[in-house]
C-alpha cells in the first residue's frame, strides 16, 4: 500500500498533517477518515481500515485535526465546529487532486463530525460511524472528573492517555450547543453505524439513537467485545472487513479492463500487519481473503498459509474441471468434493534422484451420484487434466521485478 505524507491548510490556515493511502492497483474511490477525540491519524483502527480499503481500490486520507499529532495550530483554540471545518478542508484538498471523497468514516467524536460534515460535502455517498456519540456534548460526560465545574467559564487542562490537553470554554460551549438530530435525519446518504455493546466511553445507546434518527439505507453492526478505541488486532480487522464489504454495495467500484496478457486480472497482496505475517489478498474490488502463518511459525493464524492457497487452487480447479466435463456429458454427478494435503518428500520416493526433496500434493476426490464404474474412472482421469494440476506438474517461469518495471 503506497502511503504519501501530505499537508493541507485547515480551517484556520494551519498546516494539517495527513497520510494518503493509495491502492496498489486502480484507484476506484476515495474515503476520508476522521479520528477520535485527542487521538490521531495513526491509531490502529485507522491504519487497519485504511489498509483494507486501499487493498480493494479505495484511497484513504487520514489526517490529524488542528493542534493534534503532527498538525500545526493550538488544540486549545479548536472546537467541534472547527473539526467539522477541518473535515471540509480535507475534502476540498482531495477534490483539488481530482479525488473527491465518496466515503466518510468517523471514529468517536470524529464520527459525530462526519455526520455533520457529510451534508456539506456533495461528493459523499456513504458514511460510517465507529463508536460515535449521538450528541457532541457527550464528550463532556466522557471526560467526567477530569473536567472541573469551573471549566465552562475558565476552561481546563485535562490529562488523556498521558498527554495534557487544554479544553477551552469555547469548546465546551460549542459541543453543548451542537446538535446532530437534523443532520442525521436529513443525511440522505447510506449509513453504517458500528458500536461495541460494552463501550465504556460512549455507550451503545448512542448508536441506537443515531440509527433511529437516520433514514434508509442504513445498517447497524456491533463490534463485539471491542473497546472504545477498537484497539485489538481482531477487532480492528473485523471493523475493516465489515466496512469494506458494506462500502462495496454503495460505491461504484467497477474495475477497468484487465491488462493485456492477464485475462483474469491481477492478484494483489499487501502487508496487513508489519509486526506479523498477515496479508491482504485482493482480486478486483469484490474478492478478498487473508493470508497468514500458523501461530507456531510466528503468525496469527487469521488466514490460510501460502501453501494452503496453493492446495486450495488445485482442489478448486479439480472440482470445477470434473463438474464441467460431467455437465457436458450429461452424467448424473450430484456432488464433487476434493481434499488436498501438501508435504515435502524425498525425491527417490517419487522415482527422481536428481533432487533431494520435492513437493507432493495428495488429492482425494469424492464423486456422488448414480455413476457407473466407467464414468467414475473417466472423471478421475479428467481430474488430472485440470489446468492448475498441469501448471504444478510443468515447469513454470516466475519473473520478479520492482513495481512499475514488470
Amino acid at each position: 500500500m503506497p502511503t504519501e505524507s501530505v499537508r493541507f491548510a485547515g480551517h484556520a490556515g494551519a498546516d494539517l498533517a495527513a497520510r494518503l493511502d493509495m491502492p496498489e492497483g486502480p484507484h476506484l474511490a476515495t474515503a476520508l477518515f476522521a479520528h477520535c477525540f485527542t487521538c490521531g491519524k495513526d491509531i490502529k483502527a485507522a491504519r487497519r481500515i485504511a489498509a483494507r480499503l486501499a487493498a480493494m481500490g479505495i484511497a484513504v486520507l487520514r489526517f490529524d485535526f488542528t493542534g493534534l499529532g503532527q498538525s500545526e495550530g493550538a488544540f486549545g483554540d479548536t472546537s467541534f465546529s472547527s473539526n467539522v471545518a477541518d473535515l471540509e478542508r480535507a475534502a476540498d484538498y482531495l477534490s483539488e487532486r481530482d479525488m473527491a471523497p465518496d466515503l466518510l468514516i468517523g471514529h468517536s467524536l470524529g464520527g459525530a463530525a462526519a455526520l455533520l460534515a457529510a451534508g456539506r460535502i456533495g461528493s459523499v455517498r456513504a458514511v460510517v460511524t465507529l463508536s460515535a456519540p449521538a450528541d457532541p456534548a457527550h464528550i463532556l460526560t466522557a471526560l467526567g472528573d477530569a473536567l472541573p465545574e469551573s471549566a465552562a467559564e475558565d476552561g481546563a487542562e485535562v490529562n488523556l492517555g498521558g498527554k495534557t490537553f487544554r479544553i477551552s470554554p469555547d469548546f465546551i460551549r460549542d459541543v453543548q450547543e451542537g446538535s446532530l438530530e437534523e443532520a442525521i435525519a436529513g443525511l440522505d446518504r447510506a449509513l453504517l453505524v458500528m458500536h461495541a455493546p460494552r463501550d465504556k466511553i460512549v455507550g451503545i445507546e448512542n448508536a441506537s439513537r443515531i440509527f433511529g434518527l437516520a433514514k434508509h439505507p442504513k445498517s447497524f453492526v456491533t463490534l463485539g467485545e471491542a473497546d472504545h478505541l477498537i484497539g485489538g488486532d481482531g477487532d480492528a480487522e473485523y471493523a475493516a472487513g465489515v466496512i469494506a464489504a458494506w462500502a462495496a454495495r454503495y460505491l461504484d467500484l467497477a474495475p477497468p479492463a484487465p491488462p493485456p496478457g492477464a485475462p483474469e486480472g491481477v492478484v494483489r497482496v499487501s502487508e496487513a500487519d508489519p509486526d506479523g505475517f498477515l496479508q491482504d489478498v485482493q482480486h478486483g474490488p469484490s474478492h478478498h481473503v487473508l493470508a497468514d502463518e500458523p501461530e507456531a511459525y510466528g503468525g496469527t493464524d487469521r488466514g490460510m498459509s501460502p501453501y494452503g492457497f496453493l492446495a486450495a487452487g488445485l482442489g478448486a480447479c479439480t472440482s470445477m474441471t470434473i463438474r464441467m466435463y460431467a455437465r457436458r456429458k450429461g452424467w448424473p454427478l450430484e456432488h464433487v468434493s476434493v481434499s488436498v494435503t501438501h508435504e515435502k518428500v524425498h525425491a527417490q520416493d517419487a522415482g527422481d534422484s536428481s533432487a533431494p526433496k520435492i513437493d507432493r500434493f495428495h488429492r482425494e476426490v469424492t464423486l456422488e451420484g448414480e455413476l457407473d464404474a466407467d464414468q467414475r474412472a473417466r472423471l478421475m482421469e479428467i481430474a488430472d487434466r485440470c489446468p492448475v494440476h498441469r501448471t504444478l506438474e510443468a515447469r513454470s517461469e516466475i519473473v520478479t521485478a520492482p513495481a512499475g518495471e514488470g
